[in-house]
């Protein structure tokens, strides 16, 4: 696989085409690097500032706790409860406890740009760009609800200040809970001003600002209108951010509160009131609406989202490069909707098309027409992923491969099995070297990649010749094979979890070395796979 001038296009904040896409660091990924005098700064400023600010911070949430805690008992969590005088007074106590909590971390001023709208005119509040746990002032600031994950009500403490809110849940364990979610927005979305106004996070993880991924449509299936919110933090040392890769939640808590000044911006942008068609249709509402905070930031928008992020640190016996192109190809098969639902059935049938094809070229023409889609700009830019040779033909098999990785990003035998399926020999089943080559680069999303050695390794009788069986016996015995057979034999070739080194989203520019499994906002949008990783889903609260 490649990526070529054509597999770079973009779209600007006002929603043009761009003809290459600007360069931008990944948004999953944060680098935190030191002077010598800010390194001598947090050490003083550790043993000095730091205990103090997080003892008033513990102290302030424990205050907290007992006004929340009569506030909400005995009340539902479904019912609408009239506003009394004794739950506003308990919402102007939280609001300054929580505001001096704030301001012993650091947050001396916040600005405060625009005007907050009114649960009549928008119910529904959305956020972005989300980088951290410290995205909770907003919350704190105006006490509306947030959509959370039911595990979060059990925590101590803070699960009764999560009550207090009276947020919406989303539960992993039932299999209903997200379209139970989206009702309830909705419930609440139209209500008529009588529930507190709901900020929901669009984007659903966390990134480091450096531009605005996909919004996920859940906020905007109810359909009424949103007042978009933008976020800033406009420090010199960016301790705050806390993305997928960088660093821990406790580290950015130290190295946050031993800053002696923390700035946070938030404005509060127009009513988005929807158009009939925007209504019918909730994905264009989203991308309306990030075209209109991404402009308000200054920031791009990409394609990419939470799925690709998914991708890029799923663990497996082969992890992916930082500059994998199946990246850029996750992003074209979404929007062109050839993500199946089914994958297991959809990849069964392309494998057993492509094994009839026996390594048969395919035009674009052909190539649209074994996908059962129009010809487009878009499939073209699919199209050169796969034209290594620049001929205007590709492999179908190839497509295959990397759509299972997509698909299926930590079952990595399983693609390798289906790829065997598709090349080996009728006589023997089995595949050659070079075969082996194209199988591995193309699941890795690499366009060179050296196999000898682990070729020669798995072929230990000099057959020149190996069966899945083969390869999976070696897997069962050597589970670091890409770190002992192909990553030292090919240099670049490091995994996205392990090297330190510069990458833009599609280049190597500014990655981090350490692979840190950080919080996501609760998914609640319907229609979305469920083949996340438990590792990815794991959040440090």
């Amino acid at each position: 696989m490649r990526l070529g001038a054509r597999g770079q296009r973009a779209m600007d904040a006002d929603g043009k085409k761009l003809d290459r896409a600007p360069p931008f660091r990944n948004p999953f990924v944060h680098v935190l690097k030191f002077t010598a005098m800010e390194k001598a700064k947090i050490a003083v400023m550790t043993v000095t500032l730091f205990p103090i600010r997080l003892l008033v911070a513990a102290s302030m949430m424990l205050l907290a706790w007992p006004f929340a805690f009569l506030a909400s008992a005995g009340h539902s969590e479904t019912a609408v409860e009239p506003q009394c005088l004794w739950r506003r007074l308990v919402d102007i106590i939280l609001k300054i406890i929580m505001r001096v909590m704030w301001f012993a971390g650091g947050f001396h001023w916040i600005t405060v740009k625009g005007q907050r709208a009114l649960p009549t005119e928008a119910p529904i509040l959305t956020l972005a760009p989300h980088s951290s746990y410290f995205d909770a002032i907003p919350v704190t600031m105006t006490m509306a609800s947030i959509v959370m994950k039911a595990e979060s009500k059990d925590i101590p403490v803070w699960g009764t200040l999560i009550k207090y809110i009276r947020p919406v849940f989303v539960s992993r364990s039932d299999q209903d809970s997200r379209k139970k979610t989206v009702e309830e927005i909705k419930r609440r979305a139209h209500s008529g001003g009588e529930w507190p106004q709901i900020m929901i996070f669009p984007e659903g993880t966390c990134t480091n600002r450096s531009c605005l991924i996909t919004f996920k449509p859940g906020a905007f299936i109810p359909a009424v209108p949103v007042q978009p919110v933008v976020m800033r933090y406009p420090n010199k040392l960016d301790t705050i951010t806390w993305t997928w890769q960088g660093p821990g939640a406790f580290k950015i808590l130290w190295l946050t509160l031993c800053q002696l000044h923390n700035v946070f911006e938030i404005e509060f942008l127009p009513i988005y009131t929807p158009s009939e068609e925007e209504k019918r249709n909730p994905v264009l509402f989203a991308v309306n609406v990030r075209h209109v905070m991404a402009k308000a930031l200054g920031v791009p928008i990409t394609d990419y989202s939470f799925e690709d992020c998914q991708l890029a640190m799923a663990e497996g016996h082969l992890r992916l490069p930082v500059d994998t192109c199946l990246l850029e190809f996750s992003k074209l098969v979404r929007r062109l909707g050839l993500k199946p639902q089914n994958p297991e059935k959809v990849l069964q049938d392309y494998g057993n098309r492509s094994r009839k094809l026996q390594g048969q070229k395919l035009c674009l023409d052909d190539f649209a027409q074994f996908l059962d889609v129009p010809v487009s700009d878009m499939l073209q830019d699919t199209f050169v992923l796969f034209d290594e040779h620049e001929d205007n033909s590709v492999d179908i098999r190839e497509y295959v491969i990397a759509l299972s990785v997509v698909c299926r990003p930590s079952k990595t035998l399983e693609t390798l099995k289906l790829a065997f399926k598709m090349f080996e020999a009728e006589e023997d089943g089995a595949i050659t070297e070079p075969e082996l080559a194209v199988i591995l680069r193309t699941a890795l999303g690499v366009s060179h990649l050296s196999v000898t050695c682990l070729f020669a390794a798995i072929d230990s009788e000099g057959a020149g010749k190996i069966t899945f069986e083969n390869f999976q016996s070696f897997v069962e015995e050597h589970s670091d094979l890409g770190e002992d057979y192909l990553y030292p034999k090919n240099s670049g070739l490091l995994s996205g979890t392990c090297q330190h080194q510069q990458t833009t989203f599609h280049n190597v520019h500014d990655t981090a070395n350490s692979k840190i499994t950080n919080g996501i906002c609760p998914d609640f949008s319907p229609n979305d796979h469920d083949s996340t990783v438990h590792g990815l889903l794991k959040k440090h609260n």
